[in-house]
C-alpha cells in the first residue's frame, strides 16, 4: 500500500489456509476484519497483540472458510462490550450464508451458525472503513453474490476467491458459473489498472498488471492465450 496509517496483518485460517486480513488504523488502533472463516481465537489474539479495536466484521462471500467465524467473532465482540456489524457481501450470498452449518459439517469445520448480515451491499456502494473511502464491486461467477473491496486511494483490492495469482476463483461449486467469473474480472477488475494490488482470499498478492501479462485464464478470456 502506498504511505498510509492503514495497514494490513494477513492471519490465515482454517484448514483452507484462508487470508484473514486484519486492516487497522496505526494511530486510533481502530480495525476492521475481514473474511473470518474460522479460527476466531487466533483472529483474536492478533488483534490484542497489536492493541486494536474491532470496529466492523467485513465479508467477501459465504463460503464456510471465508465466513464461517462471522457470527462467533460478532457475538465475542458484544460480550467485551464492543458490538460491530456484520456487512457485507452482496445479497445474492444469502443462500451460502444460511447454509454455513451444512458447510460446516460437509467440510469438517465444526462450529459455524448460520447469518444474516446487519447489511449487504450492492454494486458500486461506497464504504468508508477506518476513515478510508472503498467502493463495492460485485463480482459473480465464483459465488451469486461475491463482492471485491477497491480503495482507490490505496491502489488496493481486497478480492476474495475472484482472481488469484496465477489463477482464478473456482466455479465448480453451486451457484459458480465460470464465464460470468471471467467477465467479472475482465470488466470489473482489471479496468481498475495495472498498478493495483490485489490481496485474494488464498495465497500471495499480486497486480492487475502482473495477472492481464501472465495469469493464463486472464489471457486467455482477453483472447491473448499463447
Amino acid at each position: 500500500m502506498t504511505d498510509t496509517r492503514l495497514q494490513i496483518i494477513v492471519v490465515p485460517v482454517t484448514p483452507f489456509q484462508q487470508n484473514c486480513s486484519v486492516l487497522f488504523d496505526t494511530e486510533t488502533k481502530f480495525a476492521v476484519v475481514i473474511d473470518p472463516g474460522g479460527d476466531v481465537e487466533r483472529i483474536q489474539s492478533v488483534v490484542a497483540e497489536e492493541g486494536l479495536t474491532i470496529q466492523m466484521i467485513l465479508l467477501t462471500h459465504g463460503h464456510i472458510d471465508h465466513a464461517g467465524g462471522a457470527a462467533d467473532l460478532q457475538e465475542r465482540c458484544a460480550a467485551a462490550g464492543r458490538p460491530v456489524e456484520i456487512v457485507g457481501p452482496h445479497r445474492d450470498e444469502a443462500a451460502l450464508l444460511g447454509s454455513l452449518e451444512r458447510q460446516g459439517m460437509e467440510t469438517g469445520m465444526a462450529g459455524a451458525r448460520n447469518l444474516t448480515p446487519d447489511r449487504w451491499l450492492e454494486d458500486g456502494d461506497d464504504l468508508t472503513v477506518l476513515g478510508m473511502a472503498f467502493s463495492v464491486l460485485h463480482c459473480p461467477g465464483h459465488s451469486p453474490g461475491s463482492i471485491v473491496f477497491f480503495a482507490d486511494a490505496l491502489r488496493l483490492a481486497i478480492s476474495g476467491d475472484v482472481l488469484f495469482q496465477g489463477s482464478v476463483g473456482r466455479s465448480d461449486l453451486p451457484g459458480g458459473d465460470h464465464a460470468t467469473l471471467m467477465r467479472s474480472i475482465t470488466e470489473k477488475l482489471l479496468p481498475l489498472g495495472d498498478d493495483v494490488t490485489f490481496l485474494p482470499g488464498h495465497g500471495a498478492a499480486s497486480t492487475l498488471g502482473q495477472e492481464r501479462a501472465t495469469n493464463p485464464f486472464v489471457r486467455e478470456a482477453l483472447g491473448e492465450a499463447d
